[in-house]
């Protein structure tokens, strides 16, 4: 075992904060059994107490520590896709604290497929695993509440600094954008998709027989079943604009006459974007553009814009993840 995560362990073990990568984007990790450990990661994030955590664990044999009544499709969707990019939502187990869960009755999980993820968590079951032997670390995306997430090791270091006893550096996150999160904690219900991601609801329906619901929203003033499900969230600070592709240079033209400095995040070939103050292009490909997307947000808000100007994304099912993503991030950014 490397000297880092034989100190990750350690830390972990006493209570303290390692952020660590996922295939999705780096956590901050603490020991999910210990209610105060917990409490310092809200503090690190300055996150409501009532937003649920997500638990990560080494392998599908330790659900049953933290799931009770847990369906048979919980155990096909975790063989199918763990280690992977998907949450569930399962009943809590009596010995799940309530702090991890926001008070709630359910608990989040997953096994992430990142290597370095895999390899702390193995090392720490094998070292007895936090308290009472629960073998859980609850991992929230390693920025500031509702801020863009971080998807390499020094986007952590920048957004919580001395907050984080440790950060372990596994280079940039694969996915780049968070798990699907799969409500199955309902009885005799219909799956029901909280979160979109990598992992598809025609993915998740070839698994267990029956397509995913998928909710419009949250109903106004409920409080956040699973996490990133608030309407504002992974928000730069720099107010942010999405712009249809065929009025792209019209727009900058406009905002430059203005004096406004613009930073634009594309996905086609555009001279006029590239002749911004600030340019990151994304492959217009979902998959590759969701792993470029955080990053260049971050980039962009980096660079002294008075406006981030992102060209709208394409249309169709394999667009649904980021798009719910750069929906938040608009809505949390606000208009300029």
């Amino acid at each position: 075992m490397s000297r880092d995560l034989t100190e990750a362990v350690r830390l972990l073990q006493a209570g303290e904060l390692v952020a660590f990568p996922t295939e999705t984007v780096y956590g901050l990790g603490a020991d999910a059994a210990n209610p105060e450990a917990v409490a310092k990661v809200f503090a690190a994030k300055g996150r409501p107490a009532d937003h649920p955590l997500i638990v990560h664990l080494p392998g599908a044999g330790h659900l049953d520590r933290w799931a009770r009544d847990i369906p048979q499709a919980a155990w096909d969707l975790a063989e199918a896709f763990w280690p992977g990019p998907l949450t569930l939502i399962l009943k809590r187990a009596d010995a799940v604290p309530l702090a991890v869960t926001g008070g709630q009755d359910t608990v989040g999980v997953r096994v992430p497929a990142h290597p370095l993820a895999l390899d702390l968590l193995r090392a720490y079951a094998q070292a007895g695993g936090g308290r009472d032997g629960m073998c859980g670390i609850a991992g929230p995306s390693a920025n500031r509440f509702g801020r863009i997430s971080p998807t390499d090791a020094e986007h952590v270091r920048e957004e919580l600094g001395t907050a984080v006893a440790l950060v372990l550096d596994g280079g940039p996150c694969q996915v780049g954008i968070e798990s699907t999160i799969v409500d199955l904690s309902r009885d005799d219900a219909v799956p029901r998709i909280l979160r979109p991601g990598h992992i598809t609801p025609e993915r998740i329906a070839a698994v267990i027989g029956v397509t995913p619901d998928f909710p419009a929203g949250r109903p106004a003033g409920a409080v956040p079943r699973v996490s990133g499900s608030l309407d504002a969230h992974y928000a730069p600070r720099t107010a942010l604009r999405v712009v249809a592709s065929a009025d792209l240079a019209v727009v900058l033209a406009e905002l430059a006459a203005q004096g406004k400095r613009v930073g634009v995040l594309a996905r086609t070939e555009s001279g006029a974007a590239e002749s911004a103050a600030g340019c990151c292009r994304l492959p217009d490909d979902p998959e590759a553009y969701a792993r470029g997307f955080y990053a260049g947000l971050r980039e962009l808000d980096q660079g002294g814009n008075d406006l981030i100007v992102v060209e709208a994304l394409g249309v169709g099912p394999d667009w649904a993840a980021v798009a719910d993503r750069l929906r938040r991030a608009a809505c949390g950014a606000g208009e300029g």
